[in-house]
């Protein structure tokens, strides 16, 4: 239904922390595709509760609520887990969809979590799936999506006090340079 473009610049094997930009609610989708495994992800709560087929879908997904309004030890504490057991979490670090790249500042949680679990962290950039069905979309459209699997950000070369800072930002350097080559490659 969707033409969708995937470039793999190698997914490492064994548990990793996925972390991916946020434009669509298509998205989790897309970066289970691009990552070829199966992710759980890190999903607020407040995404539950409105669709009876959405709040299902989201749990056989695998999705692990995550309260926004107080720490959410529980649900780091299963992703703690799912990373030992030798699994892969997702997160979308913007925590929100966003109309543009880098209009929120993205939080470090992902980076926190890949630190404390000392597995990697893999940025996946996603273009396209705004146009599909972004954030205020009713509908879904049919467009042209692609996603890249950026090389992993190793925990060990961001340890110290402000690591889960520098891998943060690592991992927006990283998402940013595969959009750049998206775009650049849809506007050939």
């Amino acid at each position: 239904m969707f033409p969708l473009e995937v470039e793999h610049r190698g997914l490492p094997p064994g548990p990793a922390v996925v972390a991916a930009n946020h434009f669509s609610h298509l998205d989790p989708v897309v970066v289970g595709i691009a990552a070829e495994r199966p992710i759980r992800y890190l999903a607020v709560d407040e995404l539950f509760g409105r669709s009876r087929f959405f709040d299902g879908l989201t749990q056989w997904l695998g999705a692990i609520p995550m309260s926004r309004t107080r720490v959410p030890l529980g649900a780091l504490r299963l992703a703690l887990a799912e990373l030992r057991d030798g699994g892969s979490v997702g997160l979308f670090p913007e925590g929100v969809r966003v109309w543009t790249w880098g209009e929120v500042e993205p939080k470090r949680g992902a980076a926190w979590l890949a630190l404390r679990a000392g597995v990697p962290l893999v940025p996946i950039a996603i273009a396209g799936t705004d146009q599909a069905m972004g954030r205020g979309a009713t509908r879904i459209s049919r467009a042209a999506m692609a996603a890249t699997v950026c090389e992993p950000v190793d925990p060990a070369d961001h340890t110290g006090r402000d690591g889960a800072a520098a891998m943060t930002a690592e991992w927006a350097r990283r998402i940013d340079a595969a959009l750049d080559s998206i775009y650049a490659r849809w506007h050939e």
